[in-house]
């Protein structure tokens, strides 16, 4: 499988012990507390021969902004201007505008044409260098390079890993609602570089990425006949799962990427099955006359949660990843759906539809702790960013012409519109990409 490249190097082997975070820095972000006060950090313009230094800082500052953990200082307030990113800054002039962190970076053009894109992250009151990488990629990637520098940053300051250098396929609607025209899409985590994987008027529904290759599932009435799908990401090679009697429903991924599981539809109910991907044979692992469907497996494969009506109305339900010890979890009022476990083990993820509303929410893995994180006229599909603090769901709002991405963390607080160039619906978060 073709991979970019795209290496971690430290700036210089002589530096080396420069880019060893002290383990008495003071900076950090505790984001396991219930209410996070967001970072002042500075983030200065890299050092360039062109405006390449400037996007790329500008697009570390969006990411880290967009968390919600960290609050840039405005650039207009600097008093200091960096004119060499490997010495020292002078830190007074940065704790004056209450900056505890700067990062500092220089862009440059090999001969061989590649860009190399080195940044340095200090604790301007400890007066440390916190840590420093650099990076190397063909020009075109350099939104890359400034997702995995944010990476880098979030991970040294709060302690867990990034999510940004990450991608969220999607399926994008277009024209009028009585003949909307639905395209499986991919863009890059904060709205950037999308591109169609599809281009027919068939319906697709439930795109899901591999967690171990890049590829998708995703489900098409191709032909007026409901498939599951494989999509090669990197070739564009596509191919059929299996031709089921019946409907398929919300295909995914087991976290080895070896099977896929789905719900099939057949004598007016549905249940779930897993199909290994290299034999194709398929094993069946709920038996009611219910509907059972929307399932997703734990991150280490053991368990699936699911939902079905069996109980009257759908609620979520957990089992072993062989079907036995089939259990109900949910118990509050209304109803429940599109169940997500979190690439952390700890939650899922769930849509509740209540007194006419919809609402995102999490609980822990035995149903206890349910919380809302955000409710409206339709919200739905949640699906999880791969560190487990973030969510992206899609919301209709009354009246509105169509559906729309939105991104939210485990707070609860911070909502943002993730902005595309048509409406969209049902996304599925990447794994981080190598």
């Amino acid at each position: 499988m073709k991979t970019l490249l795209l290496r971690l190097l430290l700036v210089c082997a002589g530096m080396a012990a420069a880019f060893v975070a002290p383990a008495n820095a003071a900076v950090e972000i505790n984001i396991n507390r219930g209410n996070v006060q967001p970072l002042p950090i500075a983030i200065t313009d890299f050092i360039s021969a062109d405006g390449i230094g400037a996007q790329i800082s500008a697009v570390v500052e969006a990411d880290l902004k967009r968390s919600g953990l960290f609050a840039p200082v405005n650039r207009a307030a600097f008093i200091e201007k960096i004119q060499n990113p490997d010495q020292a800054p002078r830190f007074p002039d940065w704790t004056a505008l209450k900056a505890e962190a700067l990062v500092v970076g220089r862009i440059v053009r090999e001969p061989d044409g590649r860009l190399r894109a080195e940044f340095r992250l200090w604790d301007t009151f400890g007066g440390q260098q916190m840590t420093g990488q650099q990076f190397f990629t063909d020009p075109k990637n350099w939104r890359r390079v400034a997702h995995m520098i944010a990476d880098a940053i979030y991970e040294r300051i709060t302690g867990e890993k990034g999510y940004f250098d990450t991608r969220v396929v999607f399926v994008s609607e277009s024209g009028p609602k009585t003949d909307r025209k639905r395209q499986l899409a991919i863009m890059d985590q904060d709205g950037e570089n999308i591109r169609m994987l599809t281009n027919s008027n068939d319906i697709v529904l439930t795109p899901r990425f591999s967690p171990s290759r890049q590829e998708i599932t995703y489900m098409s009435f191709e032909g007026q006949q409901p498939r599951v799908y494989l999509l090669q990401l990197e070739t564009g090679a596509r191919e059929v799962v299996g031709n089921f009697p019946g409907m398929t429903f919300a295909p995914r991924f087991s976290p080895d990427g070896q099977r896929v599981i789905m719900s099939l539809q057949q004598d007016g109910n549905a249940n779930i099955y897993t199909m290994d991907l290299r034999s194709r044979t398929t094993t069946r692992l709920t038996n009611t006359a219910a509907i059972d469907t929307s399932p997703s497996y734990s991150p280490d494969g053991s368990q699936i949660v699911f939902e079905s009506d069996r109980g009257g109305r759908q609620q979520l339900y957990v089992m072993g990843a062989d079907g036995s010890g089939q259990r109900r979890i949910s118990f509050g009022d209304g109803s429940y759906s599109t169940p997500v476990w979190s690439p952390r083990g700890d939650l899922i993820a769930f849509t509740k539809q209540s007194g006419g509303r919809f609402s995102i929410g999490v609980m822990k893995t035995d149903g206890s702790g349910e919380r809302i994180l955000t409710t409206g006229f339709h919200n739905e599909g949640p699906t999880w960013a791969p560190n487990g603090r973030v969510l992206m769901f899609f919301r209709q709002n009354a009246g509105a012409g169509g559906p729309q991405l939105y991104s939210i963390d485990l707070s609860g607080y911070n909502e943002q519109l993730v902005k595309t160039p048509s409406f969209a619906s049902d996304p599925a978060w990447s794994p981080l990409m190598e």
